[in-house]
């Protein structure tokens, strides 16, 4: 187990929430055909070398980046803080944690001003923002909207081997717990953490890493991610769809994943809940309890719990994957071994008090 983060001395930057990604991509023109064409996001500017991309109801210049570049990975999470004040004192959060950071006054994307990006101890480009150019709401330019409209950018979703202890530095940096995944030995393979008041701006998965699980996408109503599903059917890309659609136990959203053509995971997502009163009680899940990624107990493909995207360093270098050492959700799910059971022994809804209620190999116990 590797060692636990401290708490620098200085007060934690007051973030806002998650509000953009930069994506490297080896296929610029195939991206945005994936993301302004099929998905419907809307380009705020763009050039031979990077598409600005951002979501309906966005005012800030982007919420993603797609950047032309010779590997497919991750090259910034970017949130926003409540003052340029909060930039500076990022900085001096992490120089005392002794990760490296790099200030640009003219930022390091079109539309971002005095930014500071930092590697995090978890080995994740992290980029904080106040200075943004505002661009046009698209709110009520129901002329535009579509029928599988992305309305806000939602949340990330990072892949790393320790969880607990990236729990504790996220909370440290002002994260709170809105639900988590454990087994009885006390074993966490997956934790969601917010700012915004939703159930989370980023989420940390047990796993190889560092590594992006996904980027997500809100839209208003469940019939839009269904709309998206018969969009790409009829677009015969239907097997750019890796899971879903179906509503999530965690969270309780309705969702769908989609890979792009660099292979890096998108869901689309709606219908979680709030969470900001100061006393928002965390859920835990059984890791053995089928409905926790699944609400309808549908198995999890392998690919979702294997692949997620490589991340850069400041140089633009991939980071180097470390080996989780813990179990591995894969091995302790349907998914990998055929069990699971939909409610614990002795739940008041699953039967007599101590009958086991669930499947085994397809069969009903």
């Amino acid at each position: 187990m590797s060692t636990e983060i401290p708490k620098p001395s200085v007060p934690a930057p007051d973030i806002l929430r998650c509000a953009y990604a930069e994506y490297v991509v080896t296929d610029l023109a195939a991206s945005r055909a994936f993301y302004v064409d099929v998905l419907g996001l809307h380009v705020t500017e763009e050039d031979e070398n990077a598409v600005y991309l951002r979501s309906f109801e966005e005012f800030i210049h982007h919420n993603m980046v797609l950047r032309k570049g010779p590997v497919a990975a991750v090259a910034a999470m970017g949130f926003r803080v409540r003052s340029q004040e909060e930039v500076d004192r990022a900085e001096a959060y992490y120089r005392e944690l002794g990760c490296r950071t790099e200030r640009r006054a003219e930022g390091f994307v079109k539309g971002i001003r005095n930014a500071v990006r930092v590697e995090d101890p978890l080995g994740f480009p992290y980029e904080f923002f106040y200075e943004v150019d505002h661009v046009e709401r698209l709110h009520m330019r129901y002329d535009l909207y579509s029928a599988g409209e992305l309305v806000r950018l939602d949340h990330f979703n990072q892949v790393t081997p320790d969880v607990p202890r990236g729990r504790t530095y996220l909370e440290n940096l002002g994260f709170r717990v809105t639900e988590d995944i454990q087994d009885e030995a006390g074993v966490t393979y997956a934790a969601w953490m917010h700012r915004k008041g939703t159930v989370h701006d980023t989420a940390l998965t047990g796993g190889d890493g560092p590594r992006m699980h996904h980027i997500a996408f809100s839209t208003h109503e469940k019939h839009n991610i269904i709309q998206i599903c018969d969009k790409m059917g009829a677009l015969r890309i239907s097997d750019q769809i890796e899971r879903g659609p179906g509503r999530h136990g965690v969270s309780n959203a309705f969702y769908l994943y989609l890979r792009d053509p660099d292979g890096h995971r998108v869901e689309i997502y709606t219908q979680d809940y709030y969470t900001g009163d100061p006393d928002n009680p965390t859920i835990t899940w059984d890791v053995h309890d089928n409905q926790r990624r699944d609400w309808w107990g549908n198995p999890v493909v392998p690919s979702w719990y294997t692949d997620a995207s490589p991340v850069l360093d400041l140089d633009g270098n991939v980071q180097e994957i470390v080996t989780r050492e813990e179990s591995r959700e894969m091995d302790v799910t349907i998914g990998a071994d055929g069990f699971s059971y939909t409610r614990k022994p002795g739940d008041a809804m699953s039967g007599d008090p101590g009958e086991e209620v669930g499947f085994k190999m397809g069969h009903q116990l």
